[in-house]
């Protein structure tokens, strides 16, 4: 599954996200850690100019986004966004 989610989320979800023109650039990482229920992490982080274009994807562009994601990996990931500024 892990690679499926992974594969999925390279050729389908960030390209839809990127296509959205509010987001310059992004990056994932593997987050590495012992865990005791051999469960596997990631971060994808998406790059913008400014709030504002945050803001818009969210309002415009995230609701379905989100629907896909549920329809395509249902019960079989867990997602959270956490908002980050570069200091």
């Amino acid at each position: 599954m892990e690679q499926r989610w992974l594969s999925w989320m390279k050729e389908t979800h960030i390209p839809v996200v990127m296509s959205t023109g509010l987001f310059t650039e992004f990056k994932i990482y593997k987050v590495l850690h012992e865990n005791e229920d051999d469960t596997v992490s990631y971060s994808i982080q998406f790059f913008s100019i400014s709030i504002d274009n945050v803001q818009q994807y969210l309002e415009k562009f995230a609701p379905a986004h989100i629907a896909e994601i549920q329809k395509e990996f249902k019960n079989r990931h867990v997602a959270f966004r956490t908002l980050l500024q570069e200091i």
